[in-house]
């Protein structure tokens, strides 16, 4: 019998596990927004916060147990990205996200996902910038605000108001645009910057 390859054993730990999971709730989640009632919004919503915190937990527990896989680096991503377009996707169906901001900010992922293939064919290696981390961050904050969408009480010891979190998700994302264009600028001038380098002699 042959003994499993490298990448199934790779495959069998936790921090993957937690990834595969995240990947297993896209059609929970989308079928929680397909009717998209103030209760079905409000799952999810969590349904999306869960995916969002395994997305810290297995990146945590990769790094502190050296669980660092090739399977990691290719499903880690792979996840975050599909349950965010599903997520945008599904927002702009049922009209809480105009979908022109969708496009734009598919486009950001593909083009700078493009930009690091031919870096890392280079052997080049850009690291996040802090405006790509507050990106995502807001990104993810004005998703779940979108899930939930309607108008809820915020009822605090000494204060009671109302929250429309369509609207505060949609600001969001608003934010989330204009860093993403950012942070792609950003990429592409640290890019281009250590090209230059190169092809500069010494």
């Amino acid at each position: 019998m042959r003994p499993p390859s490298v990448l199934v054993q790779e495959f069998w730990n936790l921090p993957n596990m937690l990834t595969l999971g995240r990947i297993l709730l896209i059609p929970i989640f989308v079928w929680f927004t397909y009717d998209a009632t103030p209760l079905y919004s409000l799952l999810a919503a969590v349904v999306f916060t869960v995916a969002a915190i395994t997305d810290v937990i297995d990146g945590y527990l990769a790094r502190r147990w050296n669980l660092v896989t090739v399977v990691g680096k290719f499903m880690d991503p792979l996840a975050d990205k599909l349950i965010v377009m599903a997520a945008m996707v599904m927002m702009v169906r049922l009209g809480r996200l105009a979908a022109w901001v969708v496009i734009v900010l598919l486009a950001r992922e593909f083009i700078v996902s493009g930009l690091r293939t031919i870096a890392a064919g280079e052997g080049i290696v850009i690291a996040a910038g802090q405006e790509g981390k507050w990106k995502t961050s807001i990104q993810l904050c004005g998703i779940i605000a979108l899930c939930v969408h309607y108008v809820h009480p915020l009822d605090l010891i000494w204060w009671k108001f109302y929250v429309d979190y369509n609207r505060v998700g949609q600001v969001l994302m608003y934010i989330s645009m204009v860093l993403s264009l950012w942070s792609a600028g950003v990429y592409f001038k640290a890019f281009l910057s250590m090209l230059a380098r190169r092809s500069t002699p010494a």
